[in-house]
């Protein structure tokens, strides 16, 4: 790859952090230097000499600004390939001088439609130049040097310092690599905004773009590489939040804590989810969020050591201190207090993690799982059901508390792994069957964990689909259910209702499941 050194720089940036350091350096190298606008008046107020784009064109600005670099001097001068003759004459003869080093960000288009711009201002602020020299310069990488983030400054004026003024290929290329990310990212956000305002979940073409937070140590397995990207979702979670101590978050970590956080978002009073392995062990609701973790962690205290502790109030110091009284890996919620900070503090290995809200989980939105070959995309289940939903099938119509644990119940089956049985008694999780191939197998499963803590008599009890046979039912009353909340729809459905009459049971429909995979 040819290398020489950087003589003329166009500088055109929206984000001006450390331009002047930059524009200072590359002027104290003697590189001569092209901008526009704002950024030539950033530079021009730091002492530096600026030729502006028009008068090295010889054309002015036009169209409200639409029109600055558009035109053959510039891309011309970034686009001629230095070691060949063809390209050298035809510079020459139309008179057009290279350009070495392109500094260009784009117009803030995520940002505006972020703070809810009107469609007018989200179209004017589309970059149509910005992109258009970002990808001649990163073409032409054998030649040009392409910054599209501040970030990459200091490893330029180092290369430059180290090398005479010149760039090195293999930094070349890889700012040329981060350039076309970035355009293609920056189009995907375009894309995706348009096709939303065509209310159109499912395009023909599908981009999807994220933004690198940090690689991680490992995936699930420490033979499998994995790293941790954000979208676009601005909603307070796992992704976003800030860790406040303890040792560095695993791609396990990542996902239990965001199945914990999201399940404890379904609730408006003070609420605990305990989680291990994406499956709660114990969920409750409290008058005060040290009452919910005490009754989150008596249903299966044995699961709950190395679990994942989600409040949706802020940690105070009583619950932090009763959550240390075990070994848990992550403790997330919207924020805590300065003493419940300190207590955690003396347990360096525990992370804390504050989101600053609580994510709304009837919020629209997408989940994406990738297959061989391509990738599946659906909306979020924020499917919900109310009293008012409810169907009430048997003899026995359920009581108000066994309404309220059996919606409770059912919330906390959308969270959990299929087939999913949840006991629940007074706002408490007593029993829990995940991820098991068999419906009478999860409510089995639930109640004998649950025999040696709280037990599942008496209590509600919840199925994240409808039994096909009256066997699981009849599993679930034997473990002392008294009401049953499922989404109803098989065609044994009668067979089903007769068993709960025959127990005297109450039994409610939801018309909704809520399958977990």
């Amino acid at each position: 790859m040819a290398e020489g050194k950087i003589a003329r720089a166009l500088i055109s940036v929206s984000d001006k952090t450390g331009l002047e350091e930059f524009g200072a350096f590359l002027s104290g190298k003697s590189v001569r230097l092209l901008s526009t606008g704002g950024s030539a008046k950033a530079l021009r107020d730091a002492g530096l000499a600026v030729t502006d784009v028009a008068d090295h064109t010889d054309f002015p600005e036009m169209l409200d600004g639409r029109v600055k670099t558009l035109h053959p001097k510039i891309h011309g001068g970034i686009l001629g390939r230095r070691n060949l003759d063809t390209h050298r004459v035809a510079m020459e003869a139309h008179g057009i001088a290279p350009i070495d080093l392109v500094v260009v960000n784009l117009y803030p288009f995520e940002q505006t439609v972020a703070r809810g711009g009107s469609f007018e201002e989200c179209v004017e602020n589309i970059d149509i130049g910005g992109p258009a020299l970002i990808r001649a310069a990163a073409k032409n990488h054998e030649f040009v040097t392409i910054i599209t983030d501040p970030a990459d400054y200091a490893a330029v004026m180092a290369d430059m310092k180290a090398r005479d003024g010149k760039v090195s290929p293999e930094l070349r290329r890889k700012l040329a690599a981060v350039a076309f990310a970035r355009t293609a990212a920056y189009d995907t956000h375009i894309a995706a905004w348009f096709e939303a305002q065509a209310k159109n979940p499912f395009p023909a073409r599908l981009s999807v773009t994220g933004q690198l937070k940090q690689t991680l140590r490992y995936g699930e397995n420490p033979h499998q590489q994995a790293a941790l990207y954000l979208d676009g979702d601005t909603r307070p979670g796992i992704a976003r939040a800030e860790q406040i101590q303890g040792k560095e978050l695993s791609y396990n970590n990542l996902n239990d804590t965001d199945a914990a956080f999201e399940l404890v978002a379904e609730f408006d009073e003070p609420a605990v989810a305990i989680i291990k392995h994406a499956n709660p062990c114990g969920v409750a609701i409290g008058k005060t969020p040290l009452e919910a973790y005490q009754r989150a962690q008596s249903c299966d205290p044995v699961s709950a050591y190395g679990g994942i502790v989600a409040l949706n109030r802020p940690l105070d110091a009583e619950t932090a201190r009763a959550i240390t009284e075990i070994f848990v890996e992550v403790v997330i919620a919207p924020d805590a207090s300065a003493e419940a900070r300190a207590i955690f503090a003396k347990k360096k290995n525990l992370r804390l993690l504050l989101t600053g809200g609580m994510p709304d989980p009837a919020a629209e939105g997408m989940t994406m799982r990738t297959i061989a070959g391509g990738f599946l995309l659906q909306n979020r289940d924020s499917g919900r059901i109310e009293p008012k939903d409810l169907q009430f099938v048997t003899k026995r119509r359920p009581d108000d508390q066994e309404i309220a644990d059996m919606l409770f119940a059912f919330r906390v089956c959308k969270h959990t792994k299929s087939n999913a049985i949840i006991y629940v008694r007074d706002g408490s999780t007593v029993g829990i069957g995940a991820g098991q191939m068999s419906r009478v197998d999860s409510s089995r499963v639930a109640a004998q964990k649950s025999a040696d803590h709280l037990g599942t008599n008496p209590s509600v009890v919840a199925s994240d689909a409808f039994f096909p046979f009256a066997d699981g039912l009849v599993a679930a009353i034997e473990a002392g259910a008294t009401a049953v909340i499922q989404p109803g729809g098989s065609v044994r459905d009668d067979e089903v209702i007769a068993a709960a009459d025959a127990a005297g049971i109450a039994m409610a429909f939801t018309g909704m499941r809520h399958f977990r995979h």
